[in-house]
């Protein structure tokens, strides 16, 4: 006869057996689910490479065998950044095509002239040649692609390969482009007509580019084939569309893109970077450390505008007299050394400014808490490693790309500030630059910016919600996959 207990004790003895049942059963399941061999290719850019880097990771760490396709260069920048990498991972070399007015050293952006990406574009059109051997003669499943390889979709559809293009850039980006036939359309319109909100935006919106940061686009699109045109093919001849996005922050846009293509959009999360452990400190992080550590919690503001952007003199100059007029500290990273206008800063913002002319550790320092701002050029990767961390924005479009529209998106979202510049040209002053800052850091109008910011670490800082986009984006992978190829 059971003892009053005893119920209890069986139903959590059969309610454990139940749960290891079912954990087993899922176990099994991944290892019966067939391995994909998928194909990685972006763009020559390092604000590409990564994100599709991360992907990969992800990818491999789920069975998946990877083939990353760039030049050599590149991969071996890649493998020092990412010396762990599963051997899953494969990085496979095509050579760069040499091209007229492109100098024989240049295989990404990093360090490229604006004038000069067009011909990087017209090398990597060519890779197609290599790549469709390597295609052939493999036994790839998918191949997510970048924006660029306007090619690519009819020759994997040849080839019997199901294709993703995968976009580094927020869902509004895209949205603001619109459909294919529009992007199509864009060829041939004015560039001013990319500075007003277009009629297909369904939901309150100032996401626009300002006309200083169109006039700048033909310097660094291809005659040959415009970026609206290389979009618009990437897009019609994919399978699926996935976007660096949520739900979570981008609902009514990712709705919106299903619309605009026609077909599945999908999110595969921020992917947020976690910080590396204060344990593992290299001489950089020492010393910038410890001068944070001597600062006061959410004080200094952080300057850095990415690996591609540069300052005029005059913009040097502005923004480096409105960091000294506002006051606050502020640790500034930038690629320039022996400029009478940075040694002339040091000097006089010496104990209350850091000028670093190095690579810098970024998210250790943004997850420091004497950090309280980001002043930043709004690329998106950048943003998601600060609103990660809940820092307020200081926004400062980079006037290339998309940043000019992830500044008005960011804005509206009230997690930053825009610094004010002219229209026309992008010029500004230093007061605007230090009224920018004080509002966004100390102002009682900024308060607003500051706990919006340090609310969205609950969606750009949530590891454990950006990992479910990218295994329910493998999921669906598996899951559609028509190929049947041996991956043996």
């Amino acid at each position: 006869m059971l003892t009053r207990t005893e119920p209890t004790k069986v139903f959590h003895l059969y309610f454990s057996l139940s749960l290891l049942s079912r954990i087993a059963m899922d176990e099994m399941m991944k290892k019966q689910q067939p391995k994909l061999h998928i194909a990685m290719f972006p763009w020559l850019a390092f604000g590409h490479f990564l994100p599709f880097l991360y992907l990969s990771k992800h990818l491999a760490q789920l069975g998946h065998r990877i083939s990353f396709i760039s030049t050599p260069k590149n991969l071996l920048r890649l493998s020092q950044i990412a010396p762990d990498l599963s051997s899953l991972v494969t990085m496979v070399p095509l050579p760069l095509p040499s091209v007229q007015g492109l100098p024989d050293s240049a295989e990404s952006t990093s360090g490229l002239p604006l004038h000069q990406v067009p011909f990087l574009k017209r090398a990597y059109d060519q890779l197609q040649f290599p790549l469709t051997d390597f295609l052939h003669n493999s036994d790839v499943n998918w191949i997510i692609h970048d924006f660029a390889p306007y090619w690519l979709p009819p020759i994997a559809t040849r080839l019997g390969i199901d294709s993703v293009f995968f976009s580094i850039f927020s869902a509004i980006a895209l949205a603001f482009m619109g459909s294919p036939e529009e992007l199509l359309r864009r060829c041939r319109q004015p560039l001013e007509n990319l500075t007003v909100v277009p009629r297909w935006i369904p939901f309150p919106s100032n996401v626009a580019y300002r006309l200083f940061e169109v006039m700048s686009m033909p310097e660094w699109m291809d005659s040959d084939a415009s970026d609206f045109f290389r979009l618009a093919k990437v897009i019609e001849g994919c399978r699926f569309v996935a976007t660096r996005s949520c739900t979570e922050l981008e609902a009514d846009s990712l709705s919106l893109l299903q619309k605009l293509y026609q077909k599945p959009v999908l999110p595969v999360g921020l992917m947020p970077s976690e910080v590396i452990n204060d344990g593992d400190e290299d001489e950089s992080w020492h010393s910038l450390r410890k001068w944070l550590d001597e600062k006061t919690p959410n004080s200094v503001f952080y300057v850095a505008f990415g690996t591609e952007v540069t300052l005029s003199q005059d913009q040097m100059n502005e923004l480096a007299s409105g960091m000294e007029k506002s006051g606050l500290p502020f640790i500034w990273v930038i690629k320039t050394k022996d400029d009478p206008v940075i040694t002339g800063l040091q000097t006089r913002v010496s104990g209350r400014g850091f000028v670093w002319t190095d690579w810098a550790p970024q998210k250790r320092i943004l997850a420091h808490p004497s950090i309280g701002g980001f002043l930043t050029h709004c690329g998106w990767s950048s943003v998601i490693e600060g609103l990660g961390m809940g820092r307020a924005l200081i926004l400062f479009s980079g006037a290339c790309s998309e940043q000019g529209l992830m500044a008005r998106f960011l804005q509206d979202k009230q997690v930053g500030l825009e610094v004010s510049r002219d229209d026309r040209d992008g010029s500004f002053t230093s007061d605007s630059v230090s009224e920018s800052i004080r509002q966004v850091m100390v102002k009682e109008e900024g308060d607003k910016i500051r706990k919006n910011a340090w609310a969205m670490r609950d969606i750009f800082g949530n590891v454990k919600l950006q990992t479910k986009y990218l295994d329910e984006f493998a999921l669906i992978l598996e899951n559609n996959s028509g190929i049947t190829k041996s991956t043996s």
